[in-house]
């Protein structure tokens, strides 16, 4: 059973059908005690660092001691801005700090080389893979997926594949069980389907 975190950040429609097309068995838990015995953990969400004020500290604690004892967890969008350190869009609220570093505002409205850019950055842009991962089997350098976002993680360590828009950003990350894309796998097309199908059978492990 996977839980699908609300915390009223929208796009739970979209990964519920995607889910659901998967076949996945899924719940949304009530509370932080509902997530005990949960094979994964998914935290989706869009819009502002903010609205991530919901999830803690019960939900971070709970969240936290699941990821600890071996859980899958998968940030999307939103939510892999939440595994980080925290977010210049937010700068007191704290993230789950699972991964180091700060999220930052993409500086747009510039010439990058290629044309001129706006933030959000909104439509399909393409992976560069850096380096191998459980999150991104089967997915090609340069495959395209979605995005719309306008704040982003910096490209670390557990960068497995990054973006270019203006500037290069983490669009998946992935330390040991804990995962997270920039962009919306549930409305990415094959890709996306791909990558949440690797999240769902690292949970079956």
């Amino acid at each position: 059973m996977i839980a699908l975190i609300d915390y009223g950040a929208g796009n739970l429609t979209s990964v519920r059908k995607a889910l659901r097309h998967l076949g996945a068995a899924f719940r949304v838990p009530k509370g932080p005690a509902d997530l005990e015995g949960m094979a994964g953990i998914v935290v989706p969400g869009v819009g502002n660092f903010e609205a991530t004020a919901v999830l803690a500290p019960e939900w971070r604690g709970a969240i936290a001691s699941a990821v600890g004892r071996g859980t899958p967890l998968l940030g999307i969008c939103l939510g892999l801005q939440w595994l980080f350190e925290g977010s210049e869009e937010a700068p007191t609220l704290d993230g789950l700090a699972a991964m180091p570093g700060t999220c930052a505002l993409i500086r747009g409205d510039g010439y990058d080389g290629f044309g001129v850019f706006k933030v959000p950055h909104v439509g399909w842009n393409s992976l560069h893979v850096v380096r191998d991962s459980w999150l991104l089997d089967g997915v090609g350098e340069g495959d395209q997926v979605y995005f719309t976002h306008s704040y982003a993680a910096p490209v670390t360590a557990d960068c497995v594949a990054s973006t270019r828009y203006g500037v290069d950003f983490a669009s998946a990350v992935q330390r040991d069980h804990v995962a997270g894309v920039q962009f919306h796998p549930e409305k990415s097309g094959d890709v996306g389907l791909r990558i949440l199908r690797n999240f769902l059978e690292m949970a079956g492990r």
